[in-house]
């Protein structure tokens, strides 16, 4: 009988343990996934600056390069950038080329490619 009790108590014991984890499981939020696309990297740029194409674009973590054209007609003009993801607004930003390239402070994919053209 004792055995049997025992067994009983083992076994409400894992049971509350599982039911626990799954609902910490459920309940734990993650960050949603950062979005590396044209469009979402484009977004920043308005106005006279608005991305009319992008040619190419790559992001590593919060940070991100655009090589776009922007303007139409002969304000046409290719351009190079460098953003960062802000995790509290959920938005791309342009960063300042002037204030993170070549001083070790991007992620070195991204510092090649949006640091080392026009």
């Amino acid at each position: 009988m004792k055995w049997l009790r025992l067994g009983a108590v083992l076994v409400v014991l894992v049971a509350l343990s599982v039911a626990t984890s799954k609902a910490l499981c459920a309940d734990s939020s993650f960050p949603p996934p950062i979005p590396c696309t044209a469009p979402a990297l484009s977004a920043p740029y308005t106005g006279d600056l608005k991305v009319v194409s992008v040619a190419s674009f790559g992001c590593v973590g919060q940070w991100a390069y655009l090589w776009a054209t922007v303007g139409k007609g002969v304000q046409e003009i290719g351009v190079t950038e460098v953003l960062h993801y802000d995790l509290v607004t959920r938005r791309w930003a342009n960063a300042s080329r002037e204030k993170y390239c070549g001083h070790h402070l991007l992620p070195k994919y991204v510092d090649y490619w949006g640091c080392n053209s026009n």
